[in-house]
């Protein structure tokens, strides 16, 4: 049994809770709003963010960042906006025996960083995992089987997280190659606001279907220039939670664009969803794409709909009508 800190309560966060309860950790849930945490004990359940799913007693709920202190593993559900200043807080309850686990998917805007590296700077006392992979919070609050990535320079602490935190229903694999699984994670958001703009559109499979092997193309194609290896892209964080996350109603990313294919604002449709990490990685994606030379047209069109008013059908015919190429071509 492992004293764990889920600072986050959010979906994945209560989500990961449950499911850590069940297995006879020790789980204390931290969020920074006080009435959120209210109204999580009075109802039992969070909502808004993971409806029907009850918590159970034994959670721990607190505004108190406090509770950090003793625990074994500190687990970041943050989105990637404001995990800078969360860690910046969090850092003095932290000690070097202590792993820090990140399971939000994004880039850091301005700097262009891997959240990995903005932990690592606000926390370099201690170990840093990325938990990441295919895995929708209302399906791991009820123990369908999930399977994800533990990635981390420190392969010790990838280890301790894999052997603690695994269990019947939640398989963990380990990964040493950080950026390509950060990238897969947070880039797959941005392809899957375009699937669901396509749903919104009334397009088909094959659409949807081109989409995917043409956006993993492009997201591998940025993390080789970066220095991550091209077969993570082939494995749970790149192929397999693009997949999930393009194909699923549980995706925000998705449910967001099929507002934006229905003809809501873009602003509007993330206001209506909530979190769309993708709608905030896109410009970052953008100007990392600039800096390494590698072009992302997908992404790039995605840019052009969500910020520069350009029509959805436009930017998809501004895709089909490119110069043709070979499929295997460096650059589409």
């Amino acid at each position: 049994m492992a004293k764990i800190t889920i600072l986050g309560s959010g979906g994945f966060g209560i989500g990961l809770a449950v499911m850590f309860d069940r297995n006879g950790h020790d789980v204390t849930v931290w969020s920074a709003f006080e009435s959120e945490i209210e109204d999580i004990r009075r109802d039992g359940e969070h909502k808004i963010k993971l409806p029907g799913v009850k918590i159970p007693e034994t959670v721990k709920l607190t505004a108190d960042m406090g509770c950090i202190s003793g625990c074994e593993i500190v687990l970041f559900g943050i989105p990637s906006p404001f995990i800078r200043d969360v860690a910046h807080k969090a850092s003095e309850y932290i000690t070097k025996d202590m792993i820090v686990v990140n399971t939000g998917k994004g880039l850091e805007n301005g700097s262009l960083k891997l959240i990995s590296d903005v932990l690592a700077e606000e926390i370099p006392h201690a170990p840093v995992v990325i938990l990441s992979g295919p895995s929708h919070a209302e399906e791991v609050a009820i123990g369908v089987p999930t399977t994800i990535v533990a990635a981390s320079e420190n392969t010790q602490a990838a280890a301790f997280i894999q052997d603690t935190l695994s269990s019947n229903v939640f398989r963990i694999y380990i990964n040493e190659d950080v950026v390509g699984c950060e990238l897969g994670g947070a880039l797959k958001n941005i392809i899957a606001l375009c699937a669901g703009i396509c749903d919104g559109l009334g397009y088909g499979d094959n659409t949807k279907a081109a989409l995917m092997t043409r956006g993993i193309n492009e997201i591998s194609r940025l993390g080789v220039a970066m220095g991550a290896s091209f077969s993570t892209f082939a494995g749970l964080t790149g192929i397999g939670d693009l997949i999930v996350t393009c194909t699923s109603m549980h995706s925000r990313n998705r449910r967001a664009g099929i507002l934006i294919g229905q003809g809501v604002a873009p602003d509007e449709a993330v206001k209506i969803v909530g979190t769309v990490e993708g709608y905030n990685c896109c410009k970052v994606a953008i100007e990392l794409a600039r800096k390494v030379g590698v072009s992302m047209p997908i992404t790039e069109q995605l840019n052009d709909v969500l910020f520069n008013k350009k029509n959805v059908r436009d930017a998809l015919g501004s895709l089909m009508t490119r110069p043709k190429k070979s499929e295997l071509e460096q650059t589409i």
